[in-house]
């Protein structure tokens, strides 16, 4: 399911993939792509995106030149070519692209200057407006460039040679051939390829597999089952459901995803597209907000959630203080530090609802954690090569084992033993099969998702509004986007 432009985080940013600081998290990954033009600072305000340069930059004489291209080297690095690698270290840390930098150093003989930081885009923005941006950079994280702006301002390097490139596995297939097909759609900006999502987040309804068992409870498969099993599970004196209510967007992982699931990708891109009465026309939309309004009303959600920021939910939930929280595949990683060693912890896949458009199993699965090769960068010819270290089944497979998540090599994880979490989503992903959901109005338009929406949700789940009103609401703000034309939009059709 593609785009007519790439999105910035997933991921993300994670998304994929966030800092176990409270104040950066999976919000560092939502807060992408700012269609509004400007890069998200939260300790410091917003920067203008006009600092991201336009024109100016190295020239090719700046370039380290290009060496001769071969089997063993087909984007043609040249020896000894230095390699500056900018990584965004949050929940995944950065040692998995350290391993994959230790990898070109010693094939092509050349030092690596690796940066781990929360902070690319303040660090980034003046060295892209200089001309001096280093060769590849995570752009992940709150503070991430914009990666739109760049990009019509002809600084990422297009990809095209990468995905024709041999793969280092097996030089028969094109790196392309071994990835994940809704990387490439993701990727571009028009028809031009040129961000790489090396992670695939899985998001869903996250719980302990030891906790369902322990108490004869299985997961639900439809909305009234859940609303059911919450009835059980409050008896029984535990919270059936708490979220991040300091950043309730991270509700809408589910809340969208449920919508999409059983109204139709048809009516769900009607929304990411901003078209008229696409909420308030869509009865899936109806059936979905009421659920959550049922959920609220029933007080179904751990008291003071909305208070908790996105560690202090998962903490309560490892705790075992409720049974489910709206997440995505980066949790068990960033979780990890108060997850007991028993929890299972699982993902399930989407719940079935009234006349669905998509069958029991649909999942939510998209590529995340974007990477960019700086056109004039001293050396692209080696960010690219870099990115074909990180997609061999080598560093897929090490970065599934440290940082507990997919990347959007295929296939890669086969044979190993994963971690609870990452085997619980890899089930759920190839259960799925074709019957993924990938959604844009969240990416493409944080501001409206996170703060505007997100600030409707957060009313929704602490009972002071009423579904109807959520609907209403949700739409008008819509309506306000689509009409201003200081906002950048985008479309799909599919």
């Amino acid at each position: 399911m593609g785009s007519t432009s790439a999105r910035t985080n997933e991921g993300p940013g994670r998304e994929g993939h966030e800092g176990h600081d409270e104040g950066l998290g999976r919000r560092d990954l939502i807060r992408r792509s700012a269609a509004i033009g400007l890069i998200t600072v939260p300790a410091m305000g917003l920067l203008s995106a006009c600092a991201t340069g336009g024109g100016g930059g190295n020239d090719e004489e700046t370039k380290a030149p290009g060496g001769p291209k071969s089997e063993k080297n087909p984007l043609g690095v040249a020896k000894g070519a230095a390699l500056e690698a900018f990584i965004f270290k949050g929940g995944l840390g950065d040692q998995y692209a350290k391993d994959a930098e230790a990898d070109y150093k010693a094939t092509y003989g050349a030092d690596v200057k690796h940066t781990g930081t929360q902070q690319v885009g303040p660090k980034l923005t003046p060295r892209f407006a200089g001309g001096n941006p280093p060769d590849v950079i995570d752009n992940s994280g709150a503070d991430h460039l914009d990666m739109n702006k760049l990009s019509t301002q002809g600084q990422l390097q297009d990809l095209a040679a990468l995905l024709d490139a041999p793969s280092l596995d097996d030089p028969a297939k094109k790196v392309r051939d071994t990835i994940h097909p809704s990387t490439v759609e993701k990727g571009k900006h028009g028809d031009t390829f040129d961000v790489l999502y090396y992670a695939f987040t899985i998001y869903g309804t996250w719980y302990s597999q030891k906790l369902l068992a322990d108490k004869g409870w299985a997961y639900p498969k439809t909305l009234s089952e859940m609303v059911t099993l919450c009835g059980e599970i409050k008896k029984a004196g535990i919270a059936p459901w708490t979220y991040a209510g300091k950043f309730p967007y991270y509700v809408h992982f589910n809340l969208f995803a449920q919508i999409a699931k059983i109204g139709g990708m048809e009516k769900w891109i009607a929304i990411d597209n901003l078209e008229p009465n696409a909420w308030t026309s869509n009865d899936a939309v109806k059936e979905v907000v009421e659920h959550y309004e049922e959920l609220a009303a029933k007080k179904y959600f751990l008291e003071g959630s909305q208070g908790l920021t996105h560690i202090q939910s998962q903490t309560a939930w490892n705790k075992g203080k409720a049974v489910f929280i709206p997440n995505g595949s980066w949790v068990e990683n960033e979780a990890a530090p108060t997850t007991p060693a028993d929890f299972g912890m699982a993902v399930g896949a989407l719940f079935d609802g009234t006349g669905d458009k998509m069958p029991h199993g649909t999942l939510r699965g998209e590529p995340s954690e974007p990477y960019i090769v700086a056109s004039k960068g001293r050396n692209p010819a080696g960010g690219m090569e870099l990115l074909r270290i990180m997609l061999s089944k080598k560093h897929a497979q090490n970065f599934a084992t440290k940082v507990k998540s997919l990347t959007c090599v295929m296939n890669a994880t086969e044979g190993m033993t994963l971690s609870p979490g990452l085997a619980s989503a890899s089930k759920a992903f190839k259960e799925a099969g074709d019957n993924l959901i990938s959604l844009q109005l969240q990416e493409w338009y944080p501001a409206l998702t996170d703060e505007k929406i997100g600030g409707l949700t957060g009313q929704l789940l602490a009972g002071e509004l009423k579904a109807a009103d959520w609907i209403r609401k949700t739409q008008a703000e819509c309506d306000k986007v689509a009409k201003d034309d200081a906002v950048t939009k985008f479309k799909r059709t599919v």
